[in-house]
């Protein structure tokens, strides 16, 4: 079960995921929010097992599935100009927050309080994208309740509690299909705490500022946004 409900991305499965956040989070080409949950709130990649004071992006750089991005071995679909557009080809990336480095294939909100509007723009857009792994996790642990109290159990002995939760609630999330109800009676673990990263290389920022003029053109934005910020 547990490679059924959770197989390392593929390039098919990269695509169908970035899909449904598309027609979901109305965020093109995302393949997963860090941790990493798909726009359903299943879990897309997990690596279980780190100590509780390690940060988030600690732990990423540390899983396998950020060496494959490093050394360029993750099946990911080609790179492509944003719908409706005629702009560079854009890669496929996972989002997540401040606490991560900048990456072509990890995009991050922009620092700072004095941001432009597309800035700003872009960074509710991301966040909006993200709440899908808060919502994963909130489910997760109101569905599982050992997730209320501590695992009083040999550390190796958690690591397949947690495994088996991970595959049950995805085999749920399967059977169930999306559930509007799950965005607005949940809420997530505790949050890690981050640690502040330095940015990434200039393809990277390049990525960053053709999402962020998009989101603001006219086949890029959404009607409610410029409420939102």
């Amino acid at each position: 079960m547990h490679f059924g409900c959770i197989p390392m991305p593929t390039r098919e499965k990269s695509e169908l995921i970035a899909s449904d956040f598309e027609k979901r989070a109305n965020f093109p080409y995302c393949i997963g929010a860090v941790d990493v949950a798909d726009s359903n709130y299943r879990f897309v990649y997990v690596n279980i097992g780190s100590f509780g004071k390690d940060c988030d992006s600690t732990i990423f750089k540390r899983s396998a599935l950020w060496t494959s991005i490093e050394r360029n071995m993750l099946e990911l679909p080609n790179e492509k100009c944003l719908p409706g557009t005629e702009c560079p080809d854009v890669p496929y990336f996972f989002l997540g927050d401040e606490a991560f480095a900048l990456h072509k294939h990890l995009l991050r909100p922009y620092g700072g309080s004095h941001l432009t509007l597309n800035k700003r723009i872009f960074n509710y857009r991301l966040s909006r994208a993200r709440r899908c792994v808060e919502c994963a996790f909130g489910i997760l642990s109101n569905k599982w309740r050992i997730f209320h109290r501590p695992i009083n159990v040999d550390p190796d002995f958690a690591v397949d509690i947690v495994k088996a939760c991970v595959v049950l609630h995805n085999f749920v999330r399967d059977r169930d299909e999306f559930m509007i109800e799950d965005t607005t009676t949940v809420t997530g673990l505790e949050d890690l705490q981050g640690e502040q990263s330095v940015s990434g290389g200039l393809s990277a920022n390049n990525v960053r500022n053709i999402l962020s003029a998009y989101f603001v053109s006219n086949v890029g934005a959404v009607p409610w946004q410029m409420s939102k910020i």
